[in-house]
């Protein structure tokens, strides 16, 4: 069973008979990173303090934050890195008093469940509270924390699931509608048993990214509480419940609820008309042609032009359609912008404006008029990616919106231009600092931990989470970029492959990607799947581990490549050896054995040995689940058989178009242990 759950799971049994009015709020769950810490008496200690003072003064009774159950607020000093941002929630139907309480309380207990850490989250059954070093102000996080489900099994599941998942839509519907962002709804199952939902955003999110996060989050109840008569999904954004029974308070709940839109009354008779047979008034034969005669012509004009420029402007640009009908430039006509905008942004693309330059082109910086900063990727003319490879990176990243991604803002077809323009990521790429020895330094031990963890997150999104099942196929340190808080955002989605919801592996008769960081099927038989990225991650962890290229591996180190230098020290009993001399003074013992042992598991020969994306979030953020033994990974000095690898390099190939293959392989991912609450 996969857990594609960001941080630890709980399924335990909650059963509730009534809602909770002890004065000493109940404990459910809390996570503590140890990524980053913070030393005692430290300015992050001092501005923490001052935060948490300010979380609790502000849930006072009859102050404006108590009264809407949600406040957040920051605390800085002289050092801006220094920073604590954090937020409290109520629920929805709590009162005043509950939630001060609850806020109170949990202020005051957070630092004891979760010592000298620079970010932690506490939920109690009536609020949840949460501060970091890092703002995450506005930013939905949709994957959920924890997990509680009864135990009881529900009387004809089927027809509950589908009853249960109808109602938690429609809340999860009104709720991202809801000025508070919260809704409670109940639905009669049988003529003895009622079904009661309740979900909850914080009200900072939009209600489009509230709408996703509550989606998102309801989509996992099946698989985690499937027929069971109540549970819950918990995050740090969002919350869905649901149980048989009134475990929250219906007035209370009620009077948040959006009401429904007004029916407008029939418009009155007017004088001298003639009543229908139905009561109505009546309009005359020649009124309605006077009426619907101009619009029926305007509708008719409007698709005639519309047709016509569309055909003008696809004879124009050219563009090359795959067979699947997938590339289809109507879906982001939206995002085009005009050649001239892109040149004067980027100073007429000068070469002080130049960030860098890629297998299909070069990279500037640009300002557009309103002062935003854009990295603008031209293609060069004589570059492999054509019409094809172009529209499969705009549509694809177009539809793709998630933290670890880099974000697409636009294109330019124009001519022969291909011009694509993203979001500017301040620091780079990853090997820009992780392969010089005078700026591996800025990449301590925990921001490298942070590196590993965001890409695998943006890597998941692609394979389970997004709209479509994408392969991205050249996975590598130069296509991880920083933004300033030196976060990953995976970019460069040219290669990328979309698959069939059922579908697990395809083939293609040409290879694309990076030497080093292809699976061996793949560069030996044209096999590519999910984890063919999972192999490439794999190599990216020890590179990052290391702070060595895996191409710099020939003949040196006295390995043939990184993989075979990592595996013999494992199997020697000395992991540590493998660790970037810069970090030896500071690290985390356990993280960095376990991404060494992660990055083994992911570089296996056999993909089916290989784990999932999912599996290795929660490997990563889970020091109780299980992993299983590496064994000697693929492309060392032999293969099974005995013979000697010989494969050429074959990065900068141009990639044709795949044949697609429903070929079923099987999964074997790792058992994970279950956590559960203290």
């Amino acid at each position: 069973m996969q857990f594609p759950l960001k941080f630890s799971i709980t399924l335990v049994y909650l059963c509730l008979l009534s809602i909770t009015t002890e004065s000493q709020p109940t404990h459910l769950f809390n996570i503590c990173p140890n990524s980053t810490t913070y030393t005692r008496n430290s300015t992050f200690q001092s501005n923490l303090n001052i935060l948490l003072s300010s979380l609790t003064s502000n849930a006072t009774l009859n102050s404006y934050a108590v009264t809407n159950g949600f406040y957040y607020s920051n605390a800085s000093s002289s050092n801006p890195t220094e920073t604590a941002y954090g937020l409290f929630l109520c629920r929805g139907d709590v009162s005043a008093s509950t939630c001060q309480d609850c806020v109170t309380f949990a202020a005051s207990n957070i630092t004891h469940y979760c010592p000298v850490r620079k970010e932690a989250t506490i939920w109690y059954e009536q609020c949840f509270l949460r501060y970091s070093n890092e703002s995450f102000f506005s930013i939905a996080d949709t994957s959920p924390s924890f997990v509680m489900c009864n135990t009881n099994n529900v009387s004809e599941p089927e027809r509950f699931n589908d009853l249960l998942g109808a109602t938690m839509n429609d809340t999860a519907t009104r709720a991202s509608n809801a000025p508070r962002r919260f809704s409670a709804k109940k639905a009669n199952f049988t003529a003895f048993q009622t079904l009661y939902s309740l979900v909850q955003c914080t009200p900072d999110l939009s209600s489009f990214d509230c709408n996703r996060c509550l989606l998102e989050t309801i989509s996992y109840l099946p698989q985690y509480c499937g027929g069971k008569q109540g549970g819950r999904l918990v995050g740090r954004s969002c919350n869905v419940r649901y149980e048989m029974y009134p475990f929250y308070d219906e007035t209370a709940a009620a009077a948040l609820d959006p009401p429904p839109p007004p029916v407008s009354p029939p418009p009155p008779a007017s004088p001298g008309s003639v009543p229908t047979e139905k009561g109505k008034s009546g309009v005359s034969s020649v009124k309605i042609i006077a009426i619907v005669a101009p619009v029926v012509v305007s509708v008719l004009l409007f698709v005639m032009g519309y047709c016509f420029i569309t055909r003008r402007s696809k004879k124009k640009s050219g563009v090359v359609q795959e067979e699947t009908g997938v590339h289809d430039i109507t879906t982001v006509k939206s995002l085009q912008f005009d050649f001239k905008t892109i040149e004067a942004a980027t100073n007429s693309f000068s070469d002080d404006n130049k960030l860098g330059e890629g297998g299909f082109g070069e990279v500037y910086k640009g300002t557009l008029p309103m002062g935003q900063e854009i990295a603008v990727k031209r293609l060069s003319r004589s570059s492999g990616q054509g019409a094809e490879e172009f529209m499969n990176e705009m549509v694809l990243v177009a539809k793709l919106q998630h933290r670890n991604l880099v974000r697409l803002l636009g294109f330019c077809l124009e001519g022969e231009e291909k011009i694509l323009v993203y979001e500017f990521v301040p620091n780079k790429s990853l090997d820009y600092f992780l392969f010089d020895p005078e700026k591996q330094g800025q990449l301590n031990w925990s921001t490298r931990y942070k590196i590993i963890g965001g890409v695998a997150r943006g890597i998941l999104y692609l394979h389970e989470d997004s709209r479509l099942r994408i392969i991205h196929r050249d996975l590598k340190c130069s296509n991880i970029l920083l933004d300033g808080d030196m976060n990953p955002k995976v970019s460069d989605f040219g290669m990328a492959r979309i698959f069939g919801v059922d579908q697990t592996q395809a083939s293609t008769n040409r290879i694309v990607g990076t030497y080093g960081y292809m699976s061996p099927e793949y560069l030996m038989r044209g096999q590519f799947s999910l984890k063919s990225d999972v192999y490439s991650f794999g190599v990216l962890i020890l590179e990052i581990i290391t702070g060595k290229k895996n191409s710099s591996f020939y003949q040196t180190y006295g390995a043939t490549n990184l993989l075979s230098h990592a595996w013999k020290h494992w199997r020697d009993g000395a992991p540590l050896e493998l660790l970037d001399p810069i970090l030896r003074d500071s690290y985390s013992r356990n993280e960095v054995i376990r991404c060494i042992h992660i990055g083994l598991l992911c570089v296996q020969e056999d993909p089916a040995d290989r784990p999932t994306l999912a599996t290795i979030v929660l490997m990563l953020n889970s020091y109780s689940a299980t992993l299983p033994l590496p064994q000697e990974p693929a492309f060392l000095s032999h293969t099974r058989t005995g013979s000697t690898e010989s494969s050429m390099p074959t990065k900068g190939l141009v990639p044709d178009q795949s044949t697609i293959k429903s070929t079923a392989s099987s999964v074997d991912d790792s058992s994970i242990t279950e956590v559960y609450p203290r």
